[in-house]
């Protein structure tokens, strides 16, 4: 919420609504959990009928279904469910606009219910590293960050100038999303997706299905515990600091330092969170889902990152922001 509804009355009801807005968030991951968009994806169908494909209770189901018409999801014509266009082009398994990233947040709503606890004690009480939470959970989790990046770095690799850069190192780069931005963008440009060894084999698979298989290096490791390499021109840093604590950030951007050439440029892609940290919106909550699933994650003021950046003999830093929420910080090694 921005300020003005913070600061704004609210009536017994409208705490019930925000008490209760779980409900459709829940109906909604269920249904994509289950895959039922996806089973009416050839057309109207009863209830049962959906209910007996996959394997679930037949009245239960129909429960579930209503209640997707309620919420504009499905529409329900003389007894027959079917998508609406929206559900049809966005949650059926298959199609273009396929949300895969969904499964990350299905999981969310696990963590998330750990909250209280996590308060409580100051860290996740459920998440442990990456690399040790299963395939099921790391499939979903790549799948989301691929889902955003494809749709948002061009436009965040265009805000950085490359005339200088031929070597590019992206740092937990997941799907290689933005590494394939950054070669989209120049050419002859080479970059390499550092990531670790359960994560380098769907890296590969990711970048085989968009074509860039062959022109995109990858290279498996900690970023905790292994060296990035050298003779870089620029280190990115996209959604990576907010998982680690500042500690672990001030060695990280260090080590990032020390693997770029003189004159390279290590980019922190991330939410900032105001110096007050009462805003904005998304920094905010965001703070909250790294308490709930990380053990020191966190976001971060711009005051904080350009510390970080600064200890570690980075200069001429700057900000600039995107038009998703989130943020550049610029740093450069000294030539």
């Amino acid at each position: 919420m921005d300020r003005e509804i913070e600061e704004s009355i609210f009536t017994p009801d409208d705490i019930m609504q925000l008490a209760v807005g779980f409900q459709r968030s829940r109906i909604l991951l269920t249904a994509y959990e289950l895959g039922i968009f996806t089973a009416l994806a050839d057309g109207a169908k009863k209830s049962a009928e959906i209910a007996a494909d996959l394997g679930a209770d037949a009245r239960a189901t129909d429960r579930l279904m209503n209640a997707l018409c309620v919420m504009g999801l499905l529409e329900k014509h003389g007894g027959l469910f079917s998508n609406t266009p929206s559900a049809a082009e966005l949650l059926v398994d298959g199609k273009p606009g396929y949300m895969a990233g969904l499964m990350h947040t299905v999981h969310l709503w696990d963590t998330w219910s750990t909250l209280t606890d996590a308060v409580r004690t100051g860290g996740s009480v459920v998440m442990g590293p990456v690399n040790e939470r299963g395939d099921k959970w790391l499939d979903a989790f790549i799948a989301a960050m691929h889902y955003r990046g494809m749709r948002q770095a061009d436009a965040i690799v265009s805000l950085l100038d490359l005339d200088d850069v031929d070597r590019v190192l992206d740092v937990g780069g997941g799907s290689g999303a933005f590494s394939i931005a950054f070669v989209r963008a120049k050419e002859g440009l080479r970059a390499t997706v550092f990531d670790l060894p359960n994560v380098i084999p769907l890296t590969m698979k990711y970048l085989e299905v968009e074509g860039y298989g062959g022109s995109i290096n990858t290279a498996a490791g900690d970023y905790h515990t292994d060296d990035l390499g050298t003779d870089y021109d620029m280190v990115l840093f996209s959604a990576i600091i907010h998982s680690n604590s500042r500690e672990e950030n001030r060695v990280l951007v260090k080590n990032a330092a020390n693997a770029l050439n003189p004159g390279g440029r290590v980019v922190i892609s991330d939410f900032i969170v105001d110096e007050d940290r009462a805003g904005p919106p998304r920094a905010v909550f965001f703070a909250l889902n790294m308490l709930v699933a990380t053990r020191g994650g966190d976001t971060y003021t711009e005051s904080e990152i350009r510390d970080i950046m600064g200890k570690a003999g980075l200069t001429g830093i700057t900000r600039k922001d995107t038009d998703f929420g989130s943020s550049l910080m610029i740093g450069t090694k000294e030539e």
